[in-house]
């Protein structure tokens, strides 16, 4: 039997905070991936107070918070943003911790193939800031995967020379967006994962997304290139996927994350069974 624990990201549900984790608790979730970059759930706006009352809820329903979601949809090639980018981030990082978690999630923008590009060094830059400062209070700033091969994302952390920025592993943008191996991913990987996504889908389209991807694209539900569908019923091999995670000893979340669909609820039922199905298989 696997060390996996099945996570579902709040939001997936569609409706209030409370809500969604009253489900989750009823679903058998062990864990919940939270955004915190909007509204109510904004690091400013969450008192020390509200942190720990909401940490108390979901400690009553049995659950943890798996990951927090810091992703502002800017991403970080941009100079003239960063300043206060990184900054934002560092308060989510800061509210996770209160939260118990070490990990907070997000989209950087493409990682360029060429290490001579300027938005390479651009990227370097904040995520080396955003690697000592989650060193400085253990936690991990963990890169979602999709938007480049494993290869370059490789590369690219071993460049920063720290853990601080990680790997959050989603199959499913790496079939969908980039049409690569998810499994050779997780081998390639193996150093910098700390969260995965549970997530299915295929591409439509393939295109080069080096020059156009912009941050929020692989959340785009109605897009022509590509199609979240419900787990098992993509192009991810989540035997396969599942077996290379646990031989690289990864212990950790598979956070359910369903972005589109008329029944949000009863797909993340449908891909928590989906889940313990093939684990138990294993």
């Amino acid at each position: 039997m696997s060390k996996f624990q099945i996570g579902a990201m709040v939001e997936s549900f569609r409706t209030d905070l409370k809500s969604a984790i009253d489900k989750s608790a009823i679903l058998g979730i062990n864990g919940l991936q939270m955004h915190a970059t909007k509204g109510e759930k904004l690091p400013e706006n969450m008192t020390k107070e509200k942190r720990r009352e909401l940490l108390d809820y979901v400690k009553s329903k049995g659950m943890c918070f798996s990951a927090i979601c810091g992703d502002f949809g800017k991403g970080f090639a941009n100079p003239e943003l960063n300043d206060e980018l990184i900054e934002k981030s560092k308060r989510v990082m800061e509210m996770a911790k209160d939260l118990e978690t070490n990990i907070v999630t997000t989209h950087i923008g493409v990682v360029p193939r060429d290490k001579n590009h300027e938005k390479y060094k651009i990227l370097q830059e904040a995520c080396y800031e955003l690697s000592r400062f989650a060193d400085s209070i253990g936690s991990h700033f963990a890169i979602e995967t999709g938007t480049e091969d494993s290869e370059t994302l490789k590369e690219f952390l071993d460049n920063l020379g720290s853990k601080g920025v990680s790997v959050n592993l989603d199959p499913a943008n790496l079939v969908m967006v980039r049409g690569v191996d998810p499994v050779k991913a997780v081998y390639d990987l193996k150093d910098y994962i700390v969260h995965t996504h549970a997530k299915d889908g295929i591409m439509l389209v393939s295109r080069n997304l080096e020059d156009e991807y912009k941050p929020g694209f692989v959340r785009e539900p109605d897009s022509k290139f590509f199609k979240e569908v419900p787990l098992g019923t993509g192009k991810v091999d989540f035997p396969a996927y599942l077996r290379a995670l646990e031989d690289i000893g990864y212990k950790g979340f598979l956070t359910i994350e369903r972005e589109v669909g008329e029944n949000p609820s009863a797909d993340i039922e449908l891909a928590a069974r989906f889940l313990r199905t093939k684990m138990e298989e294993m």
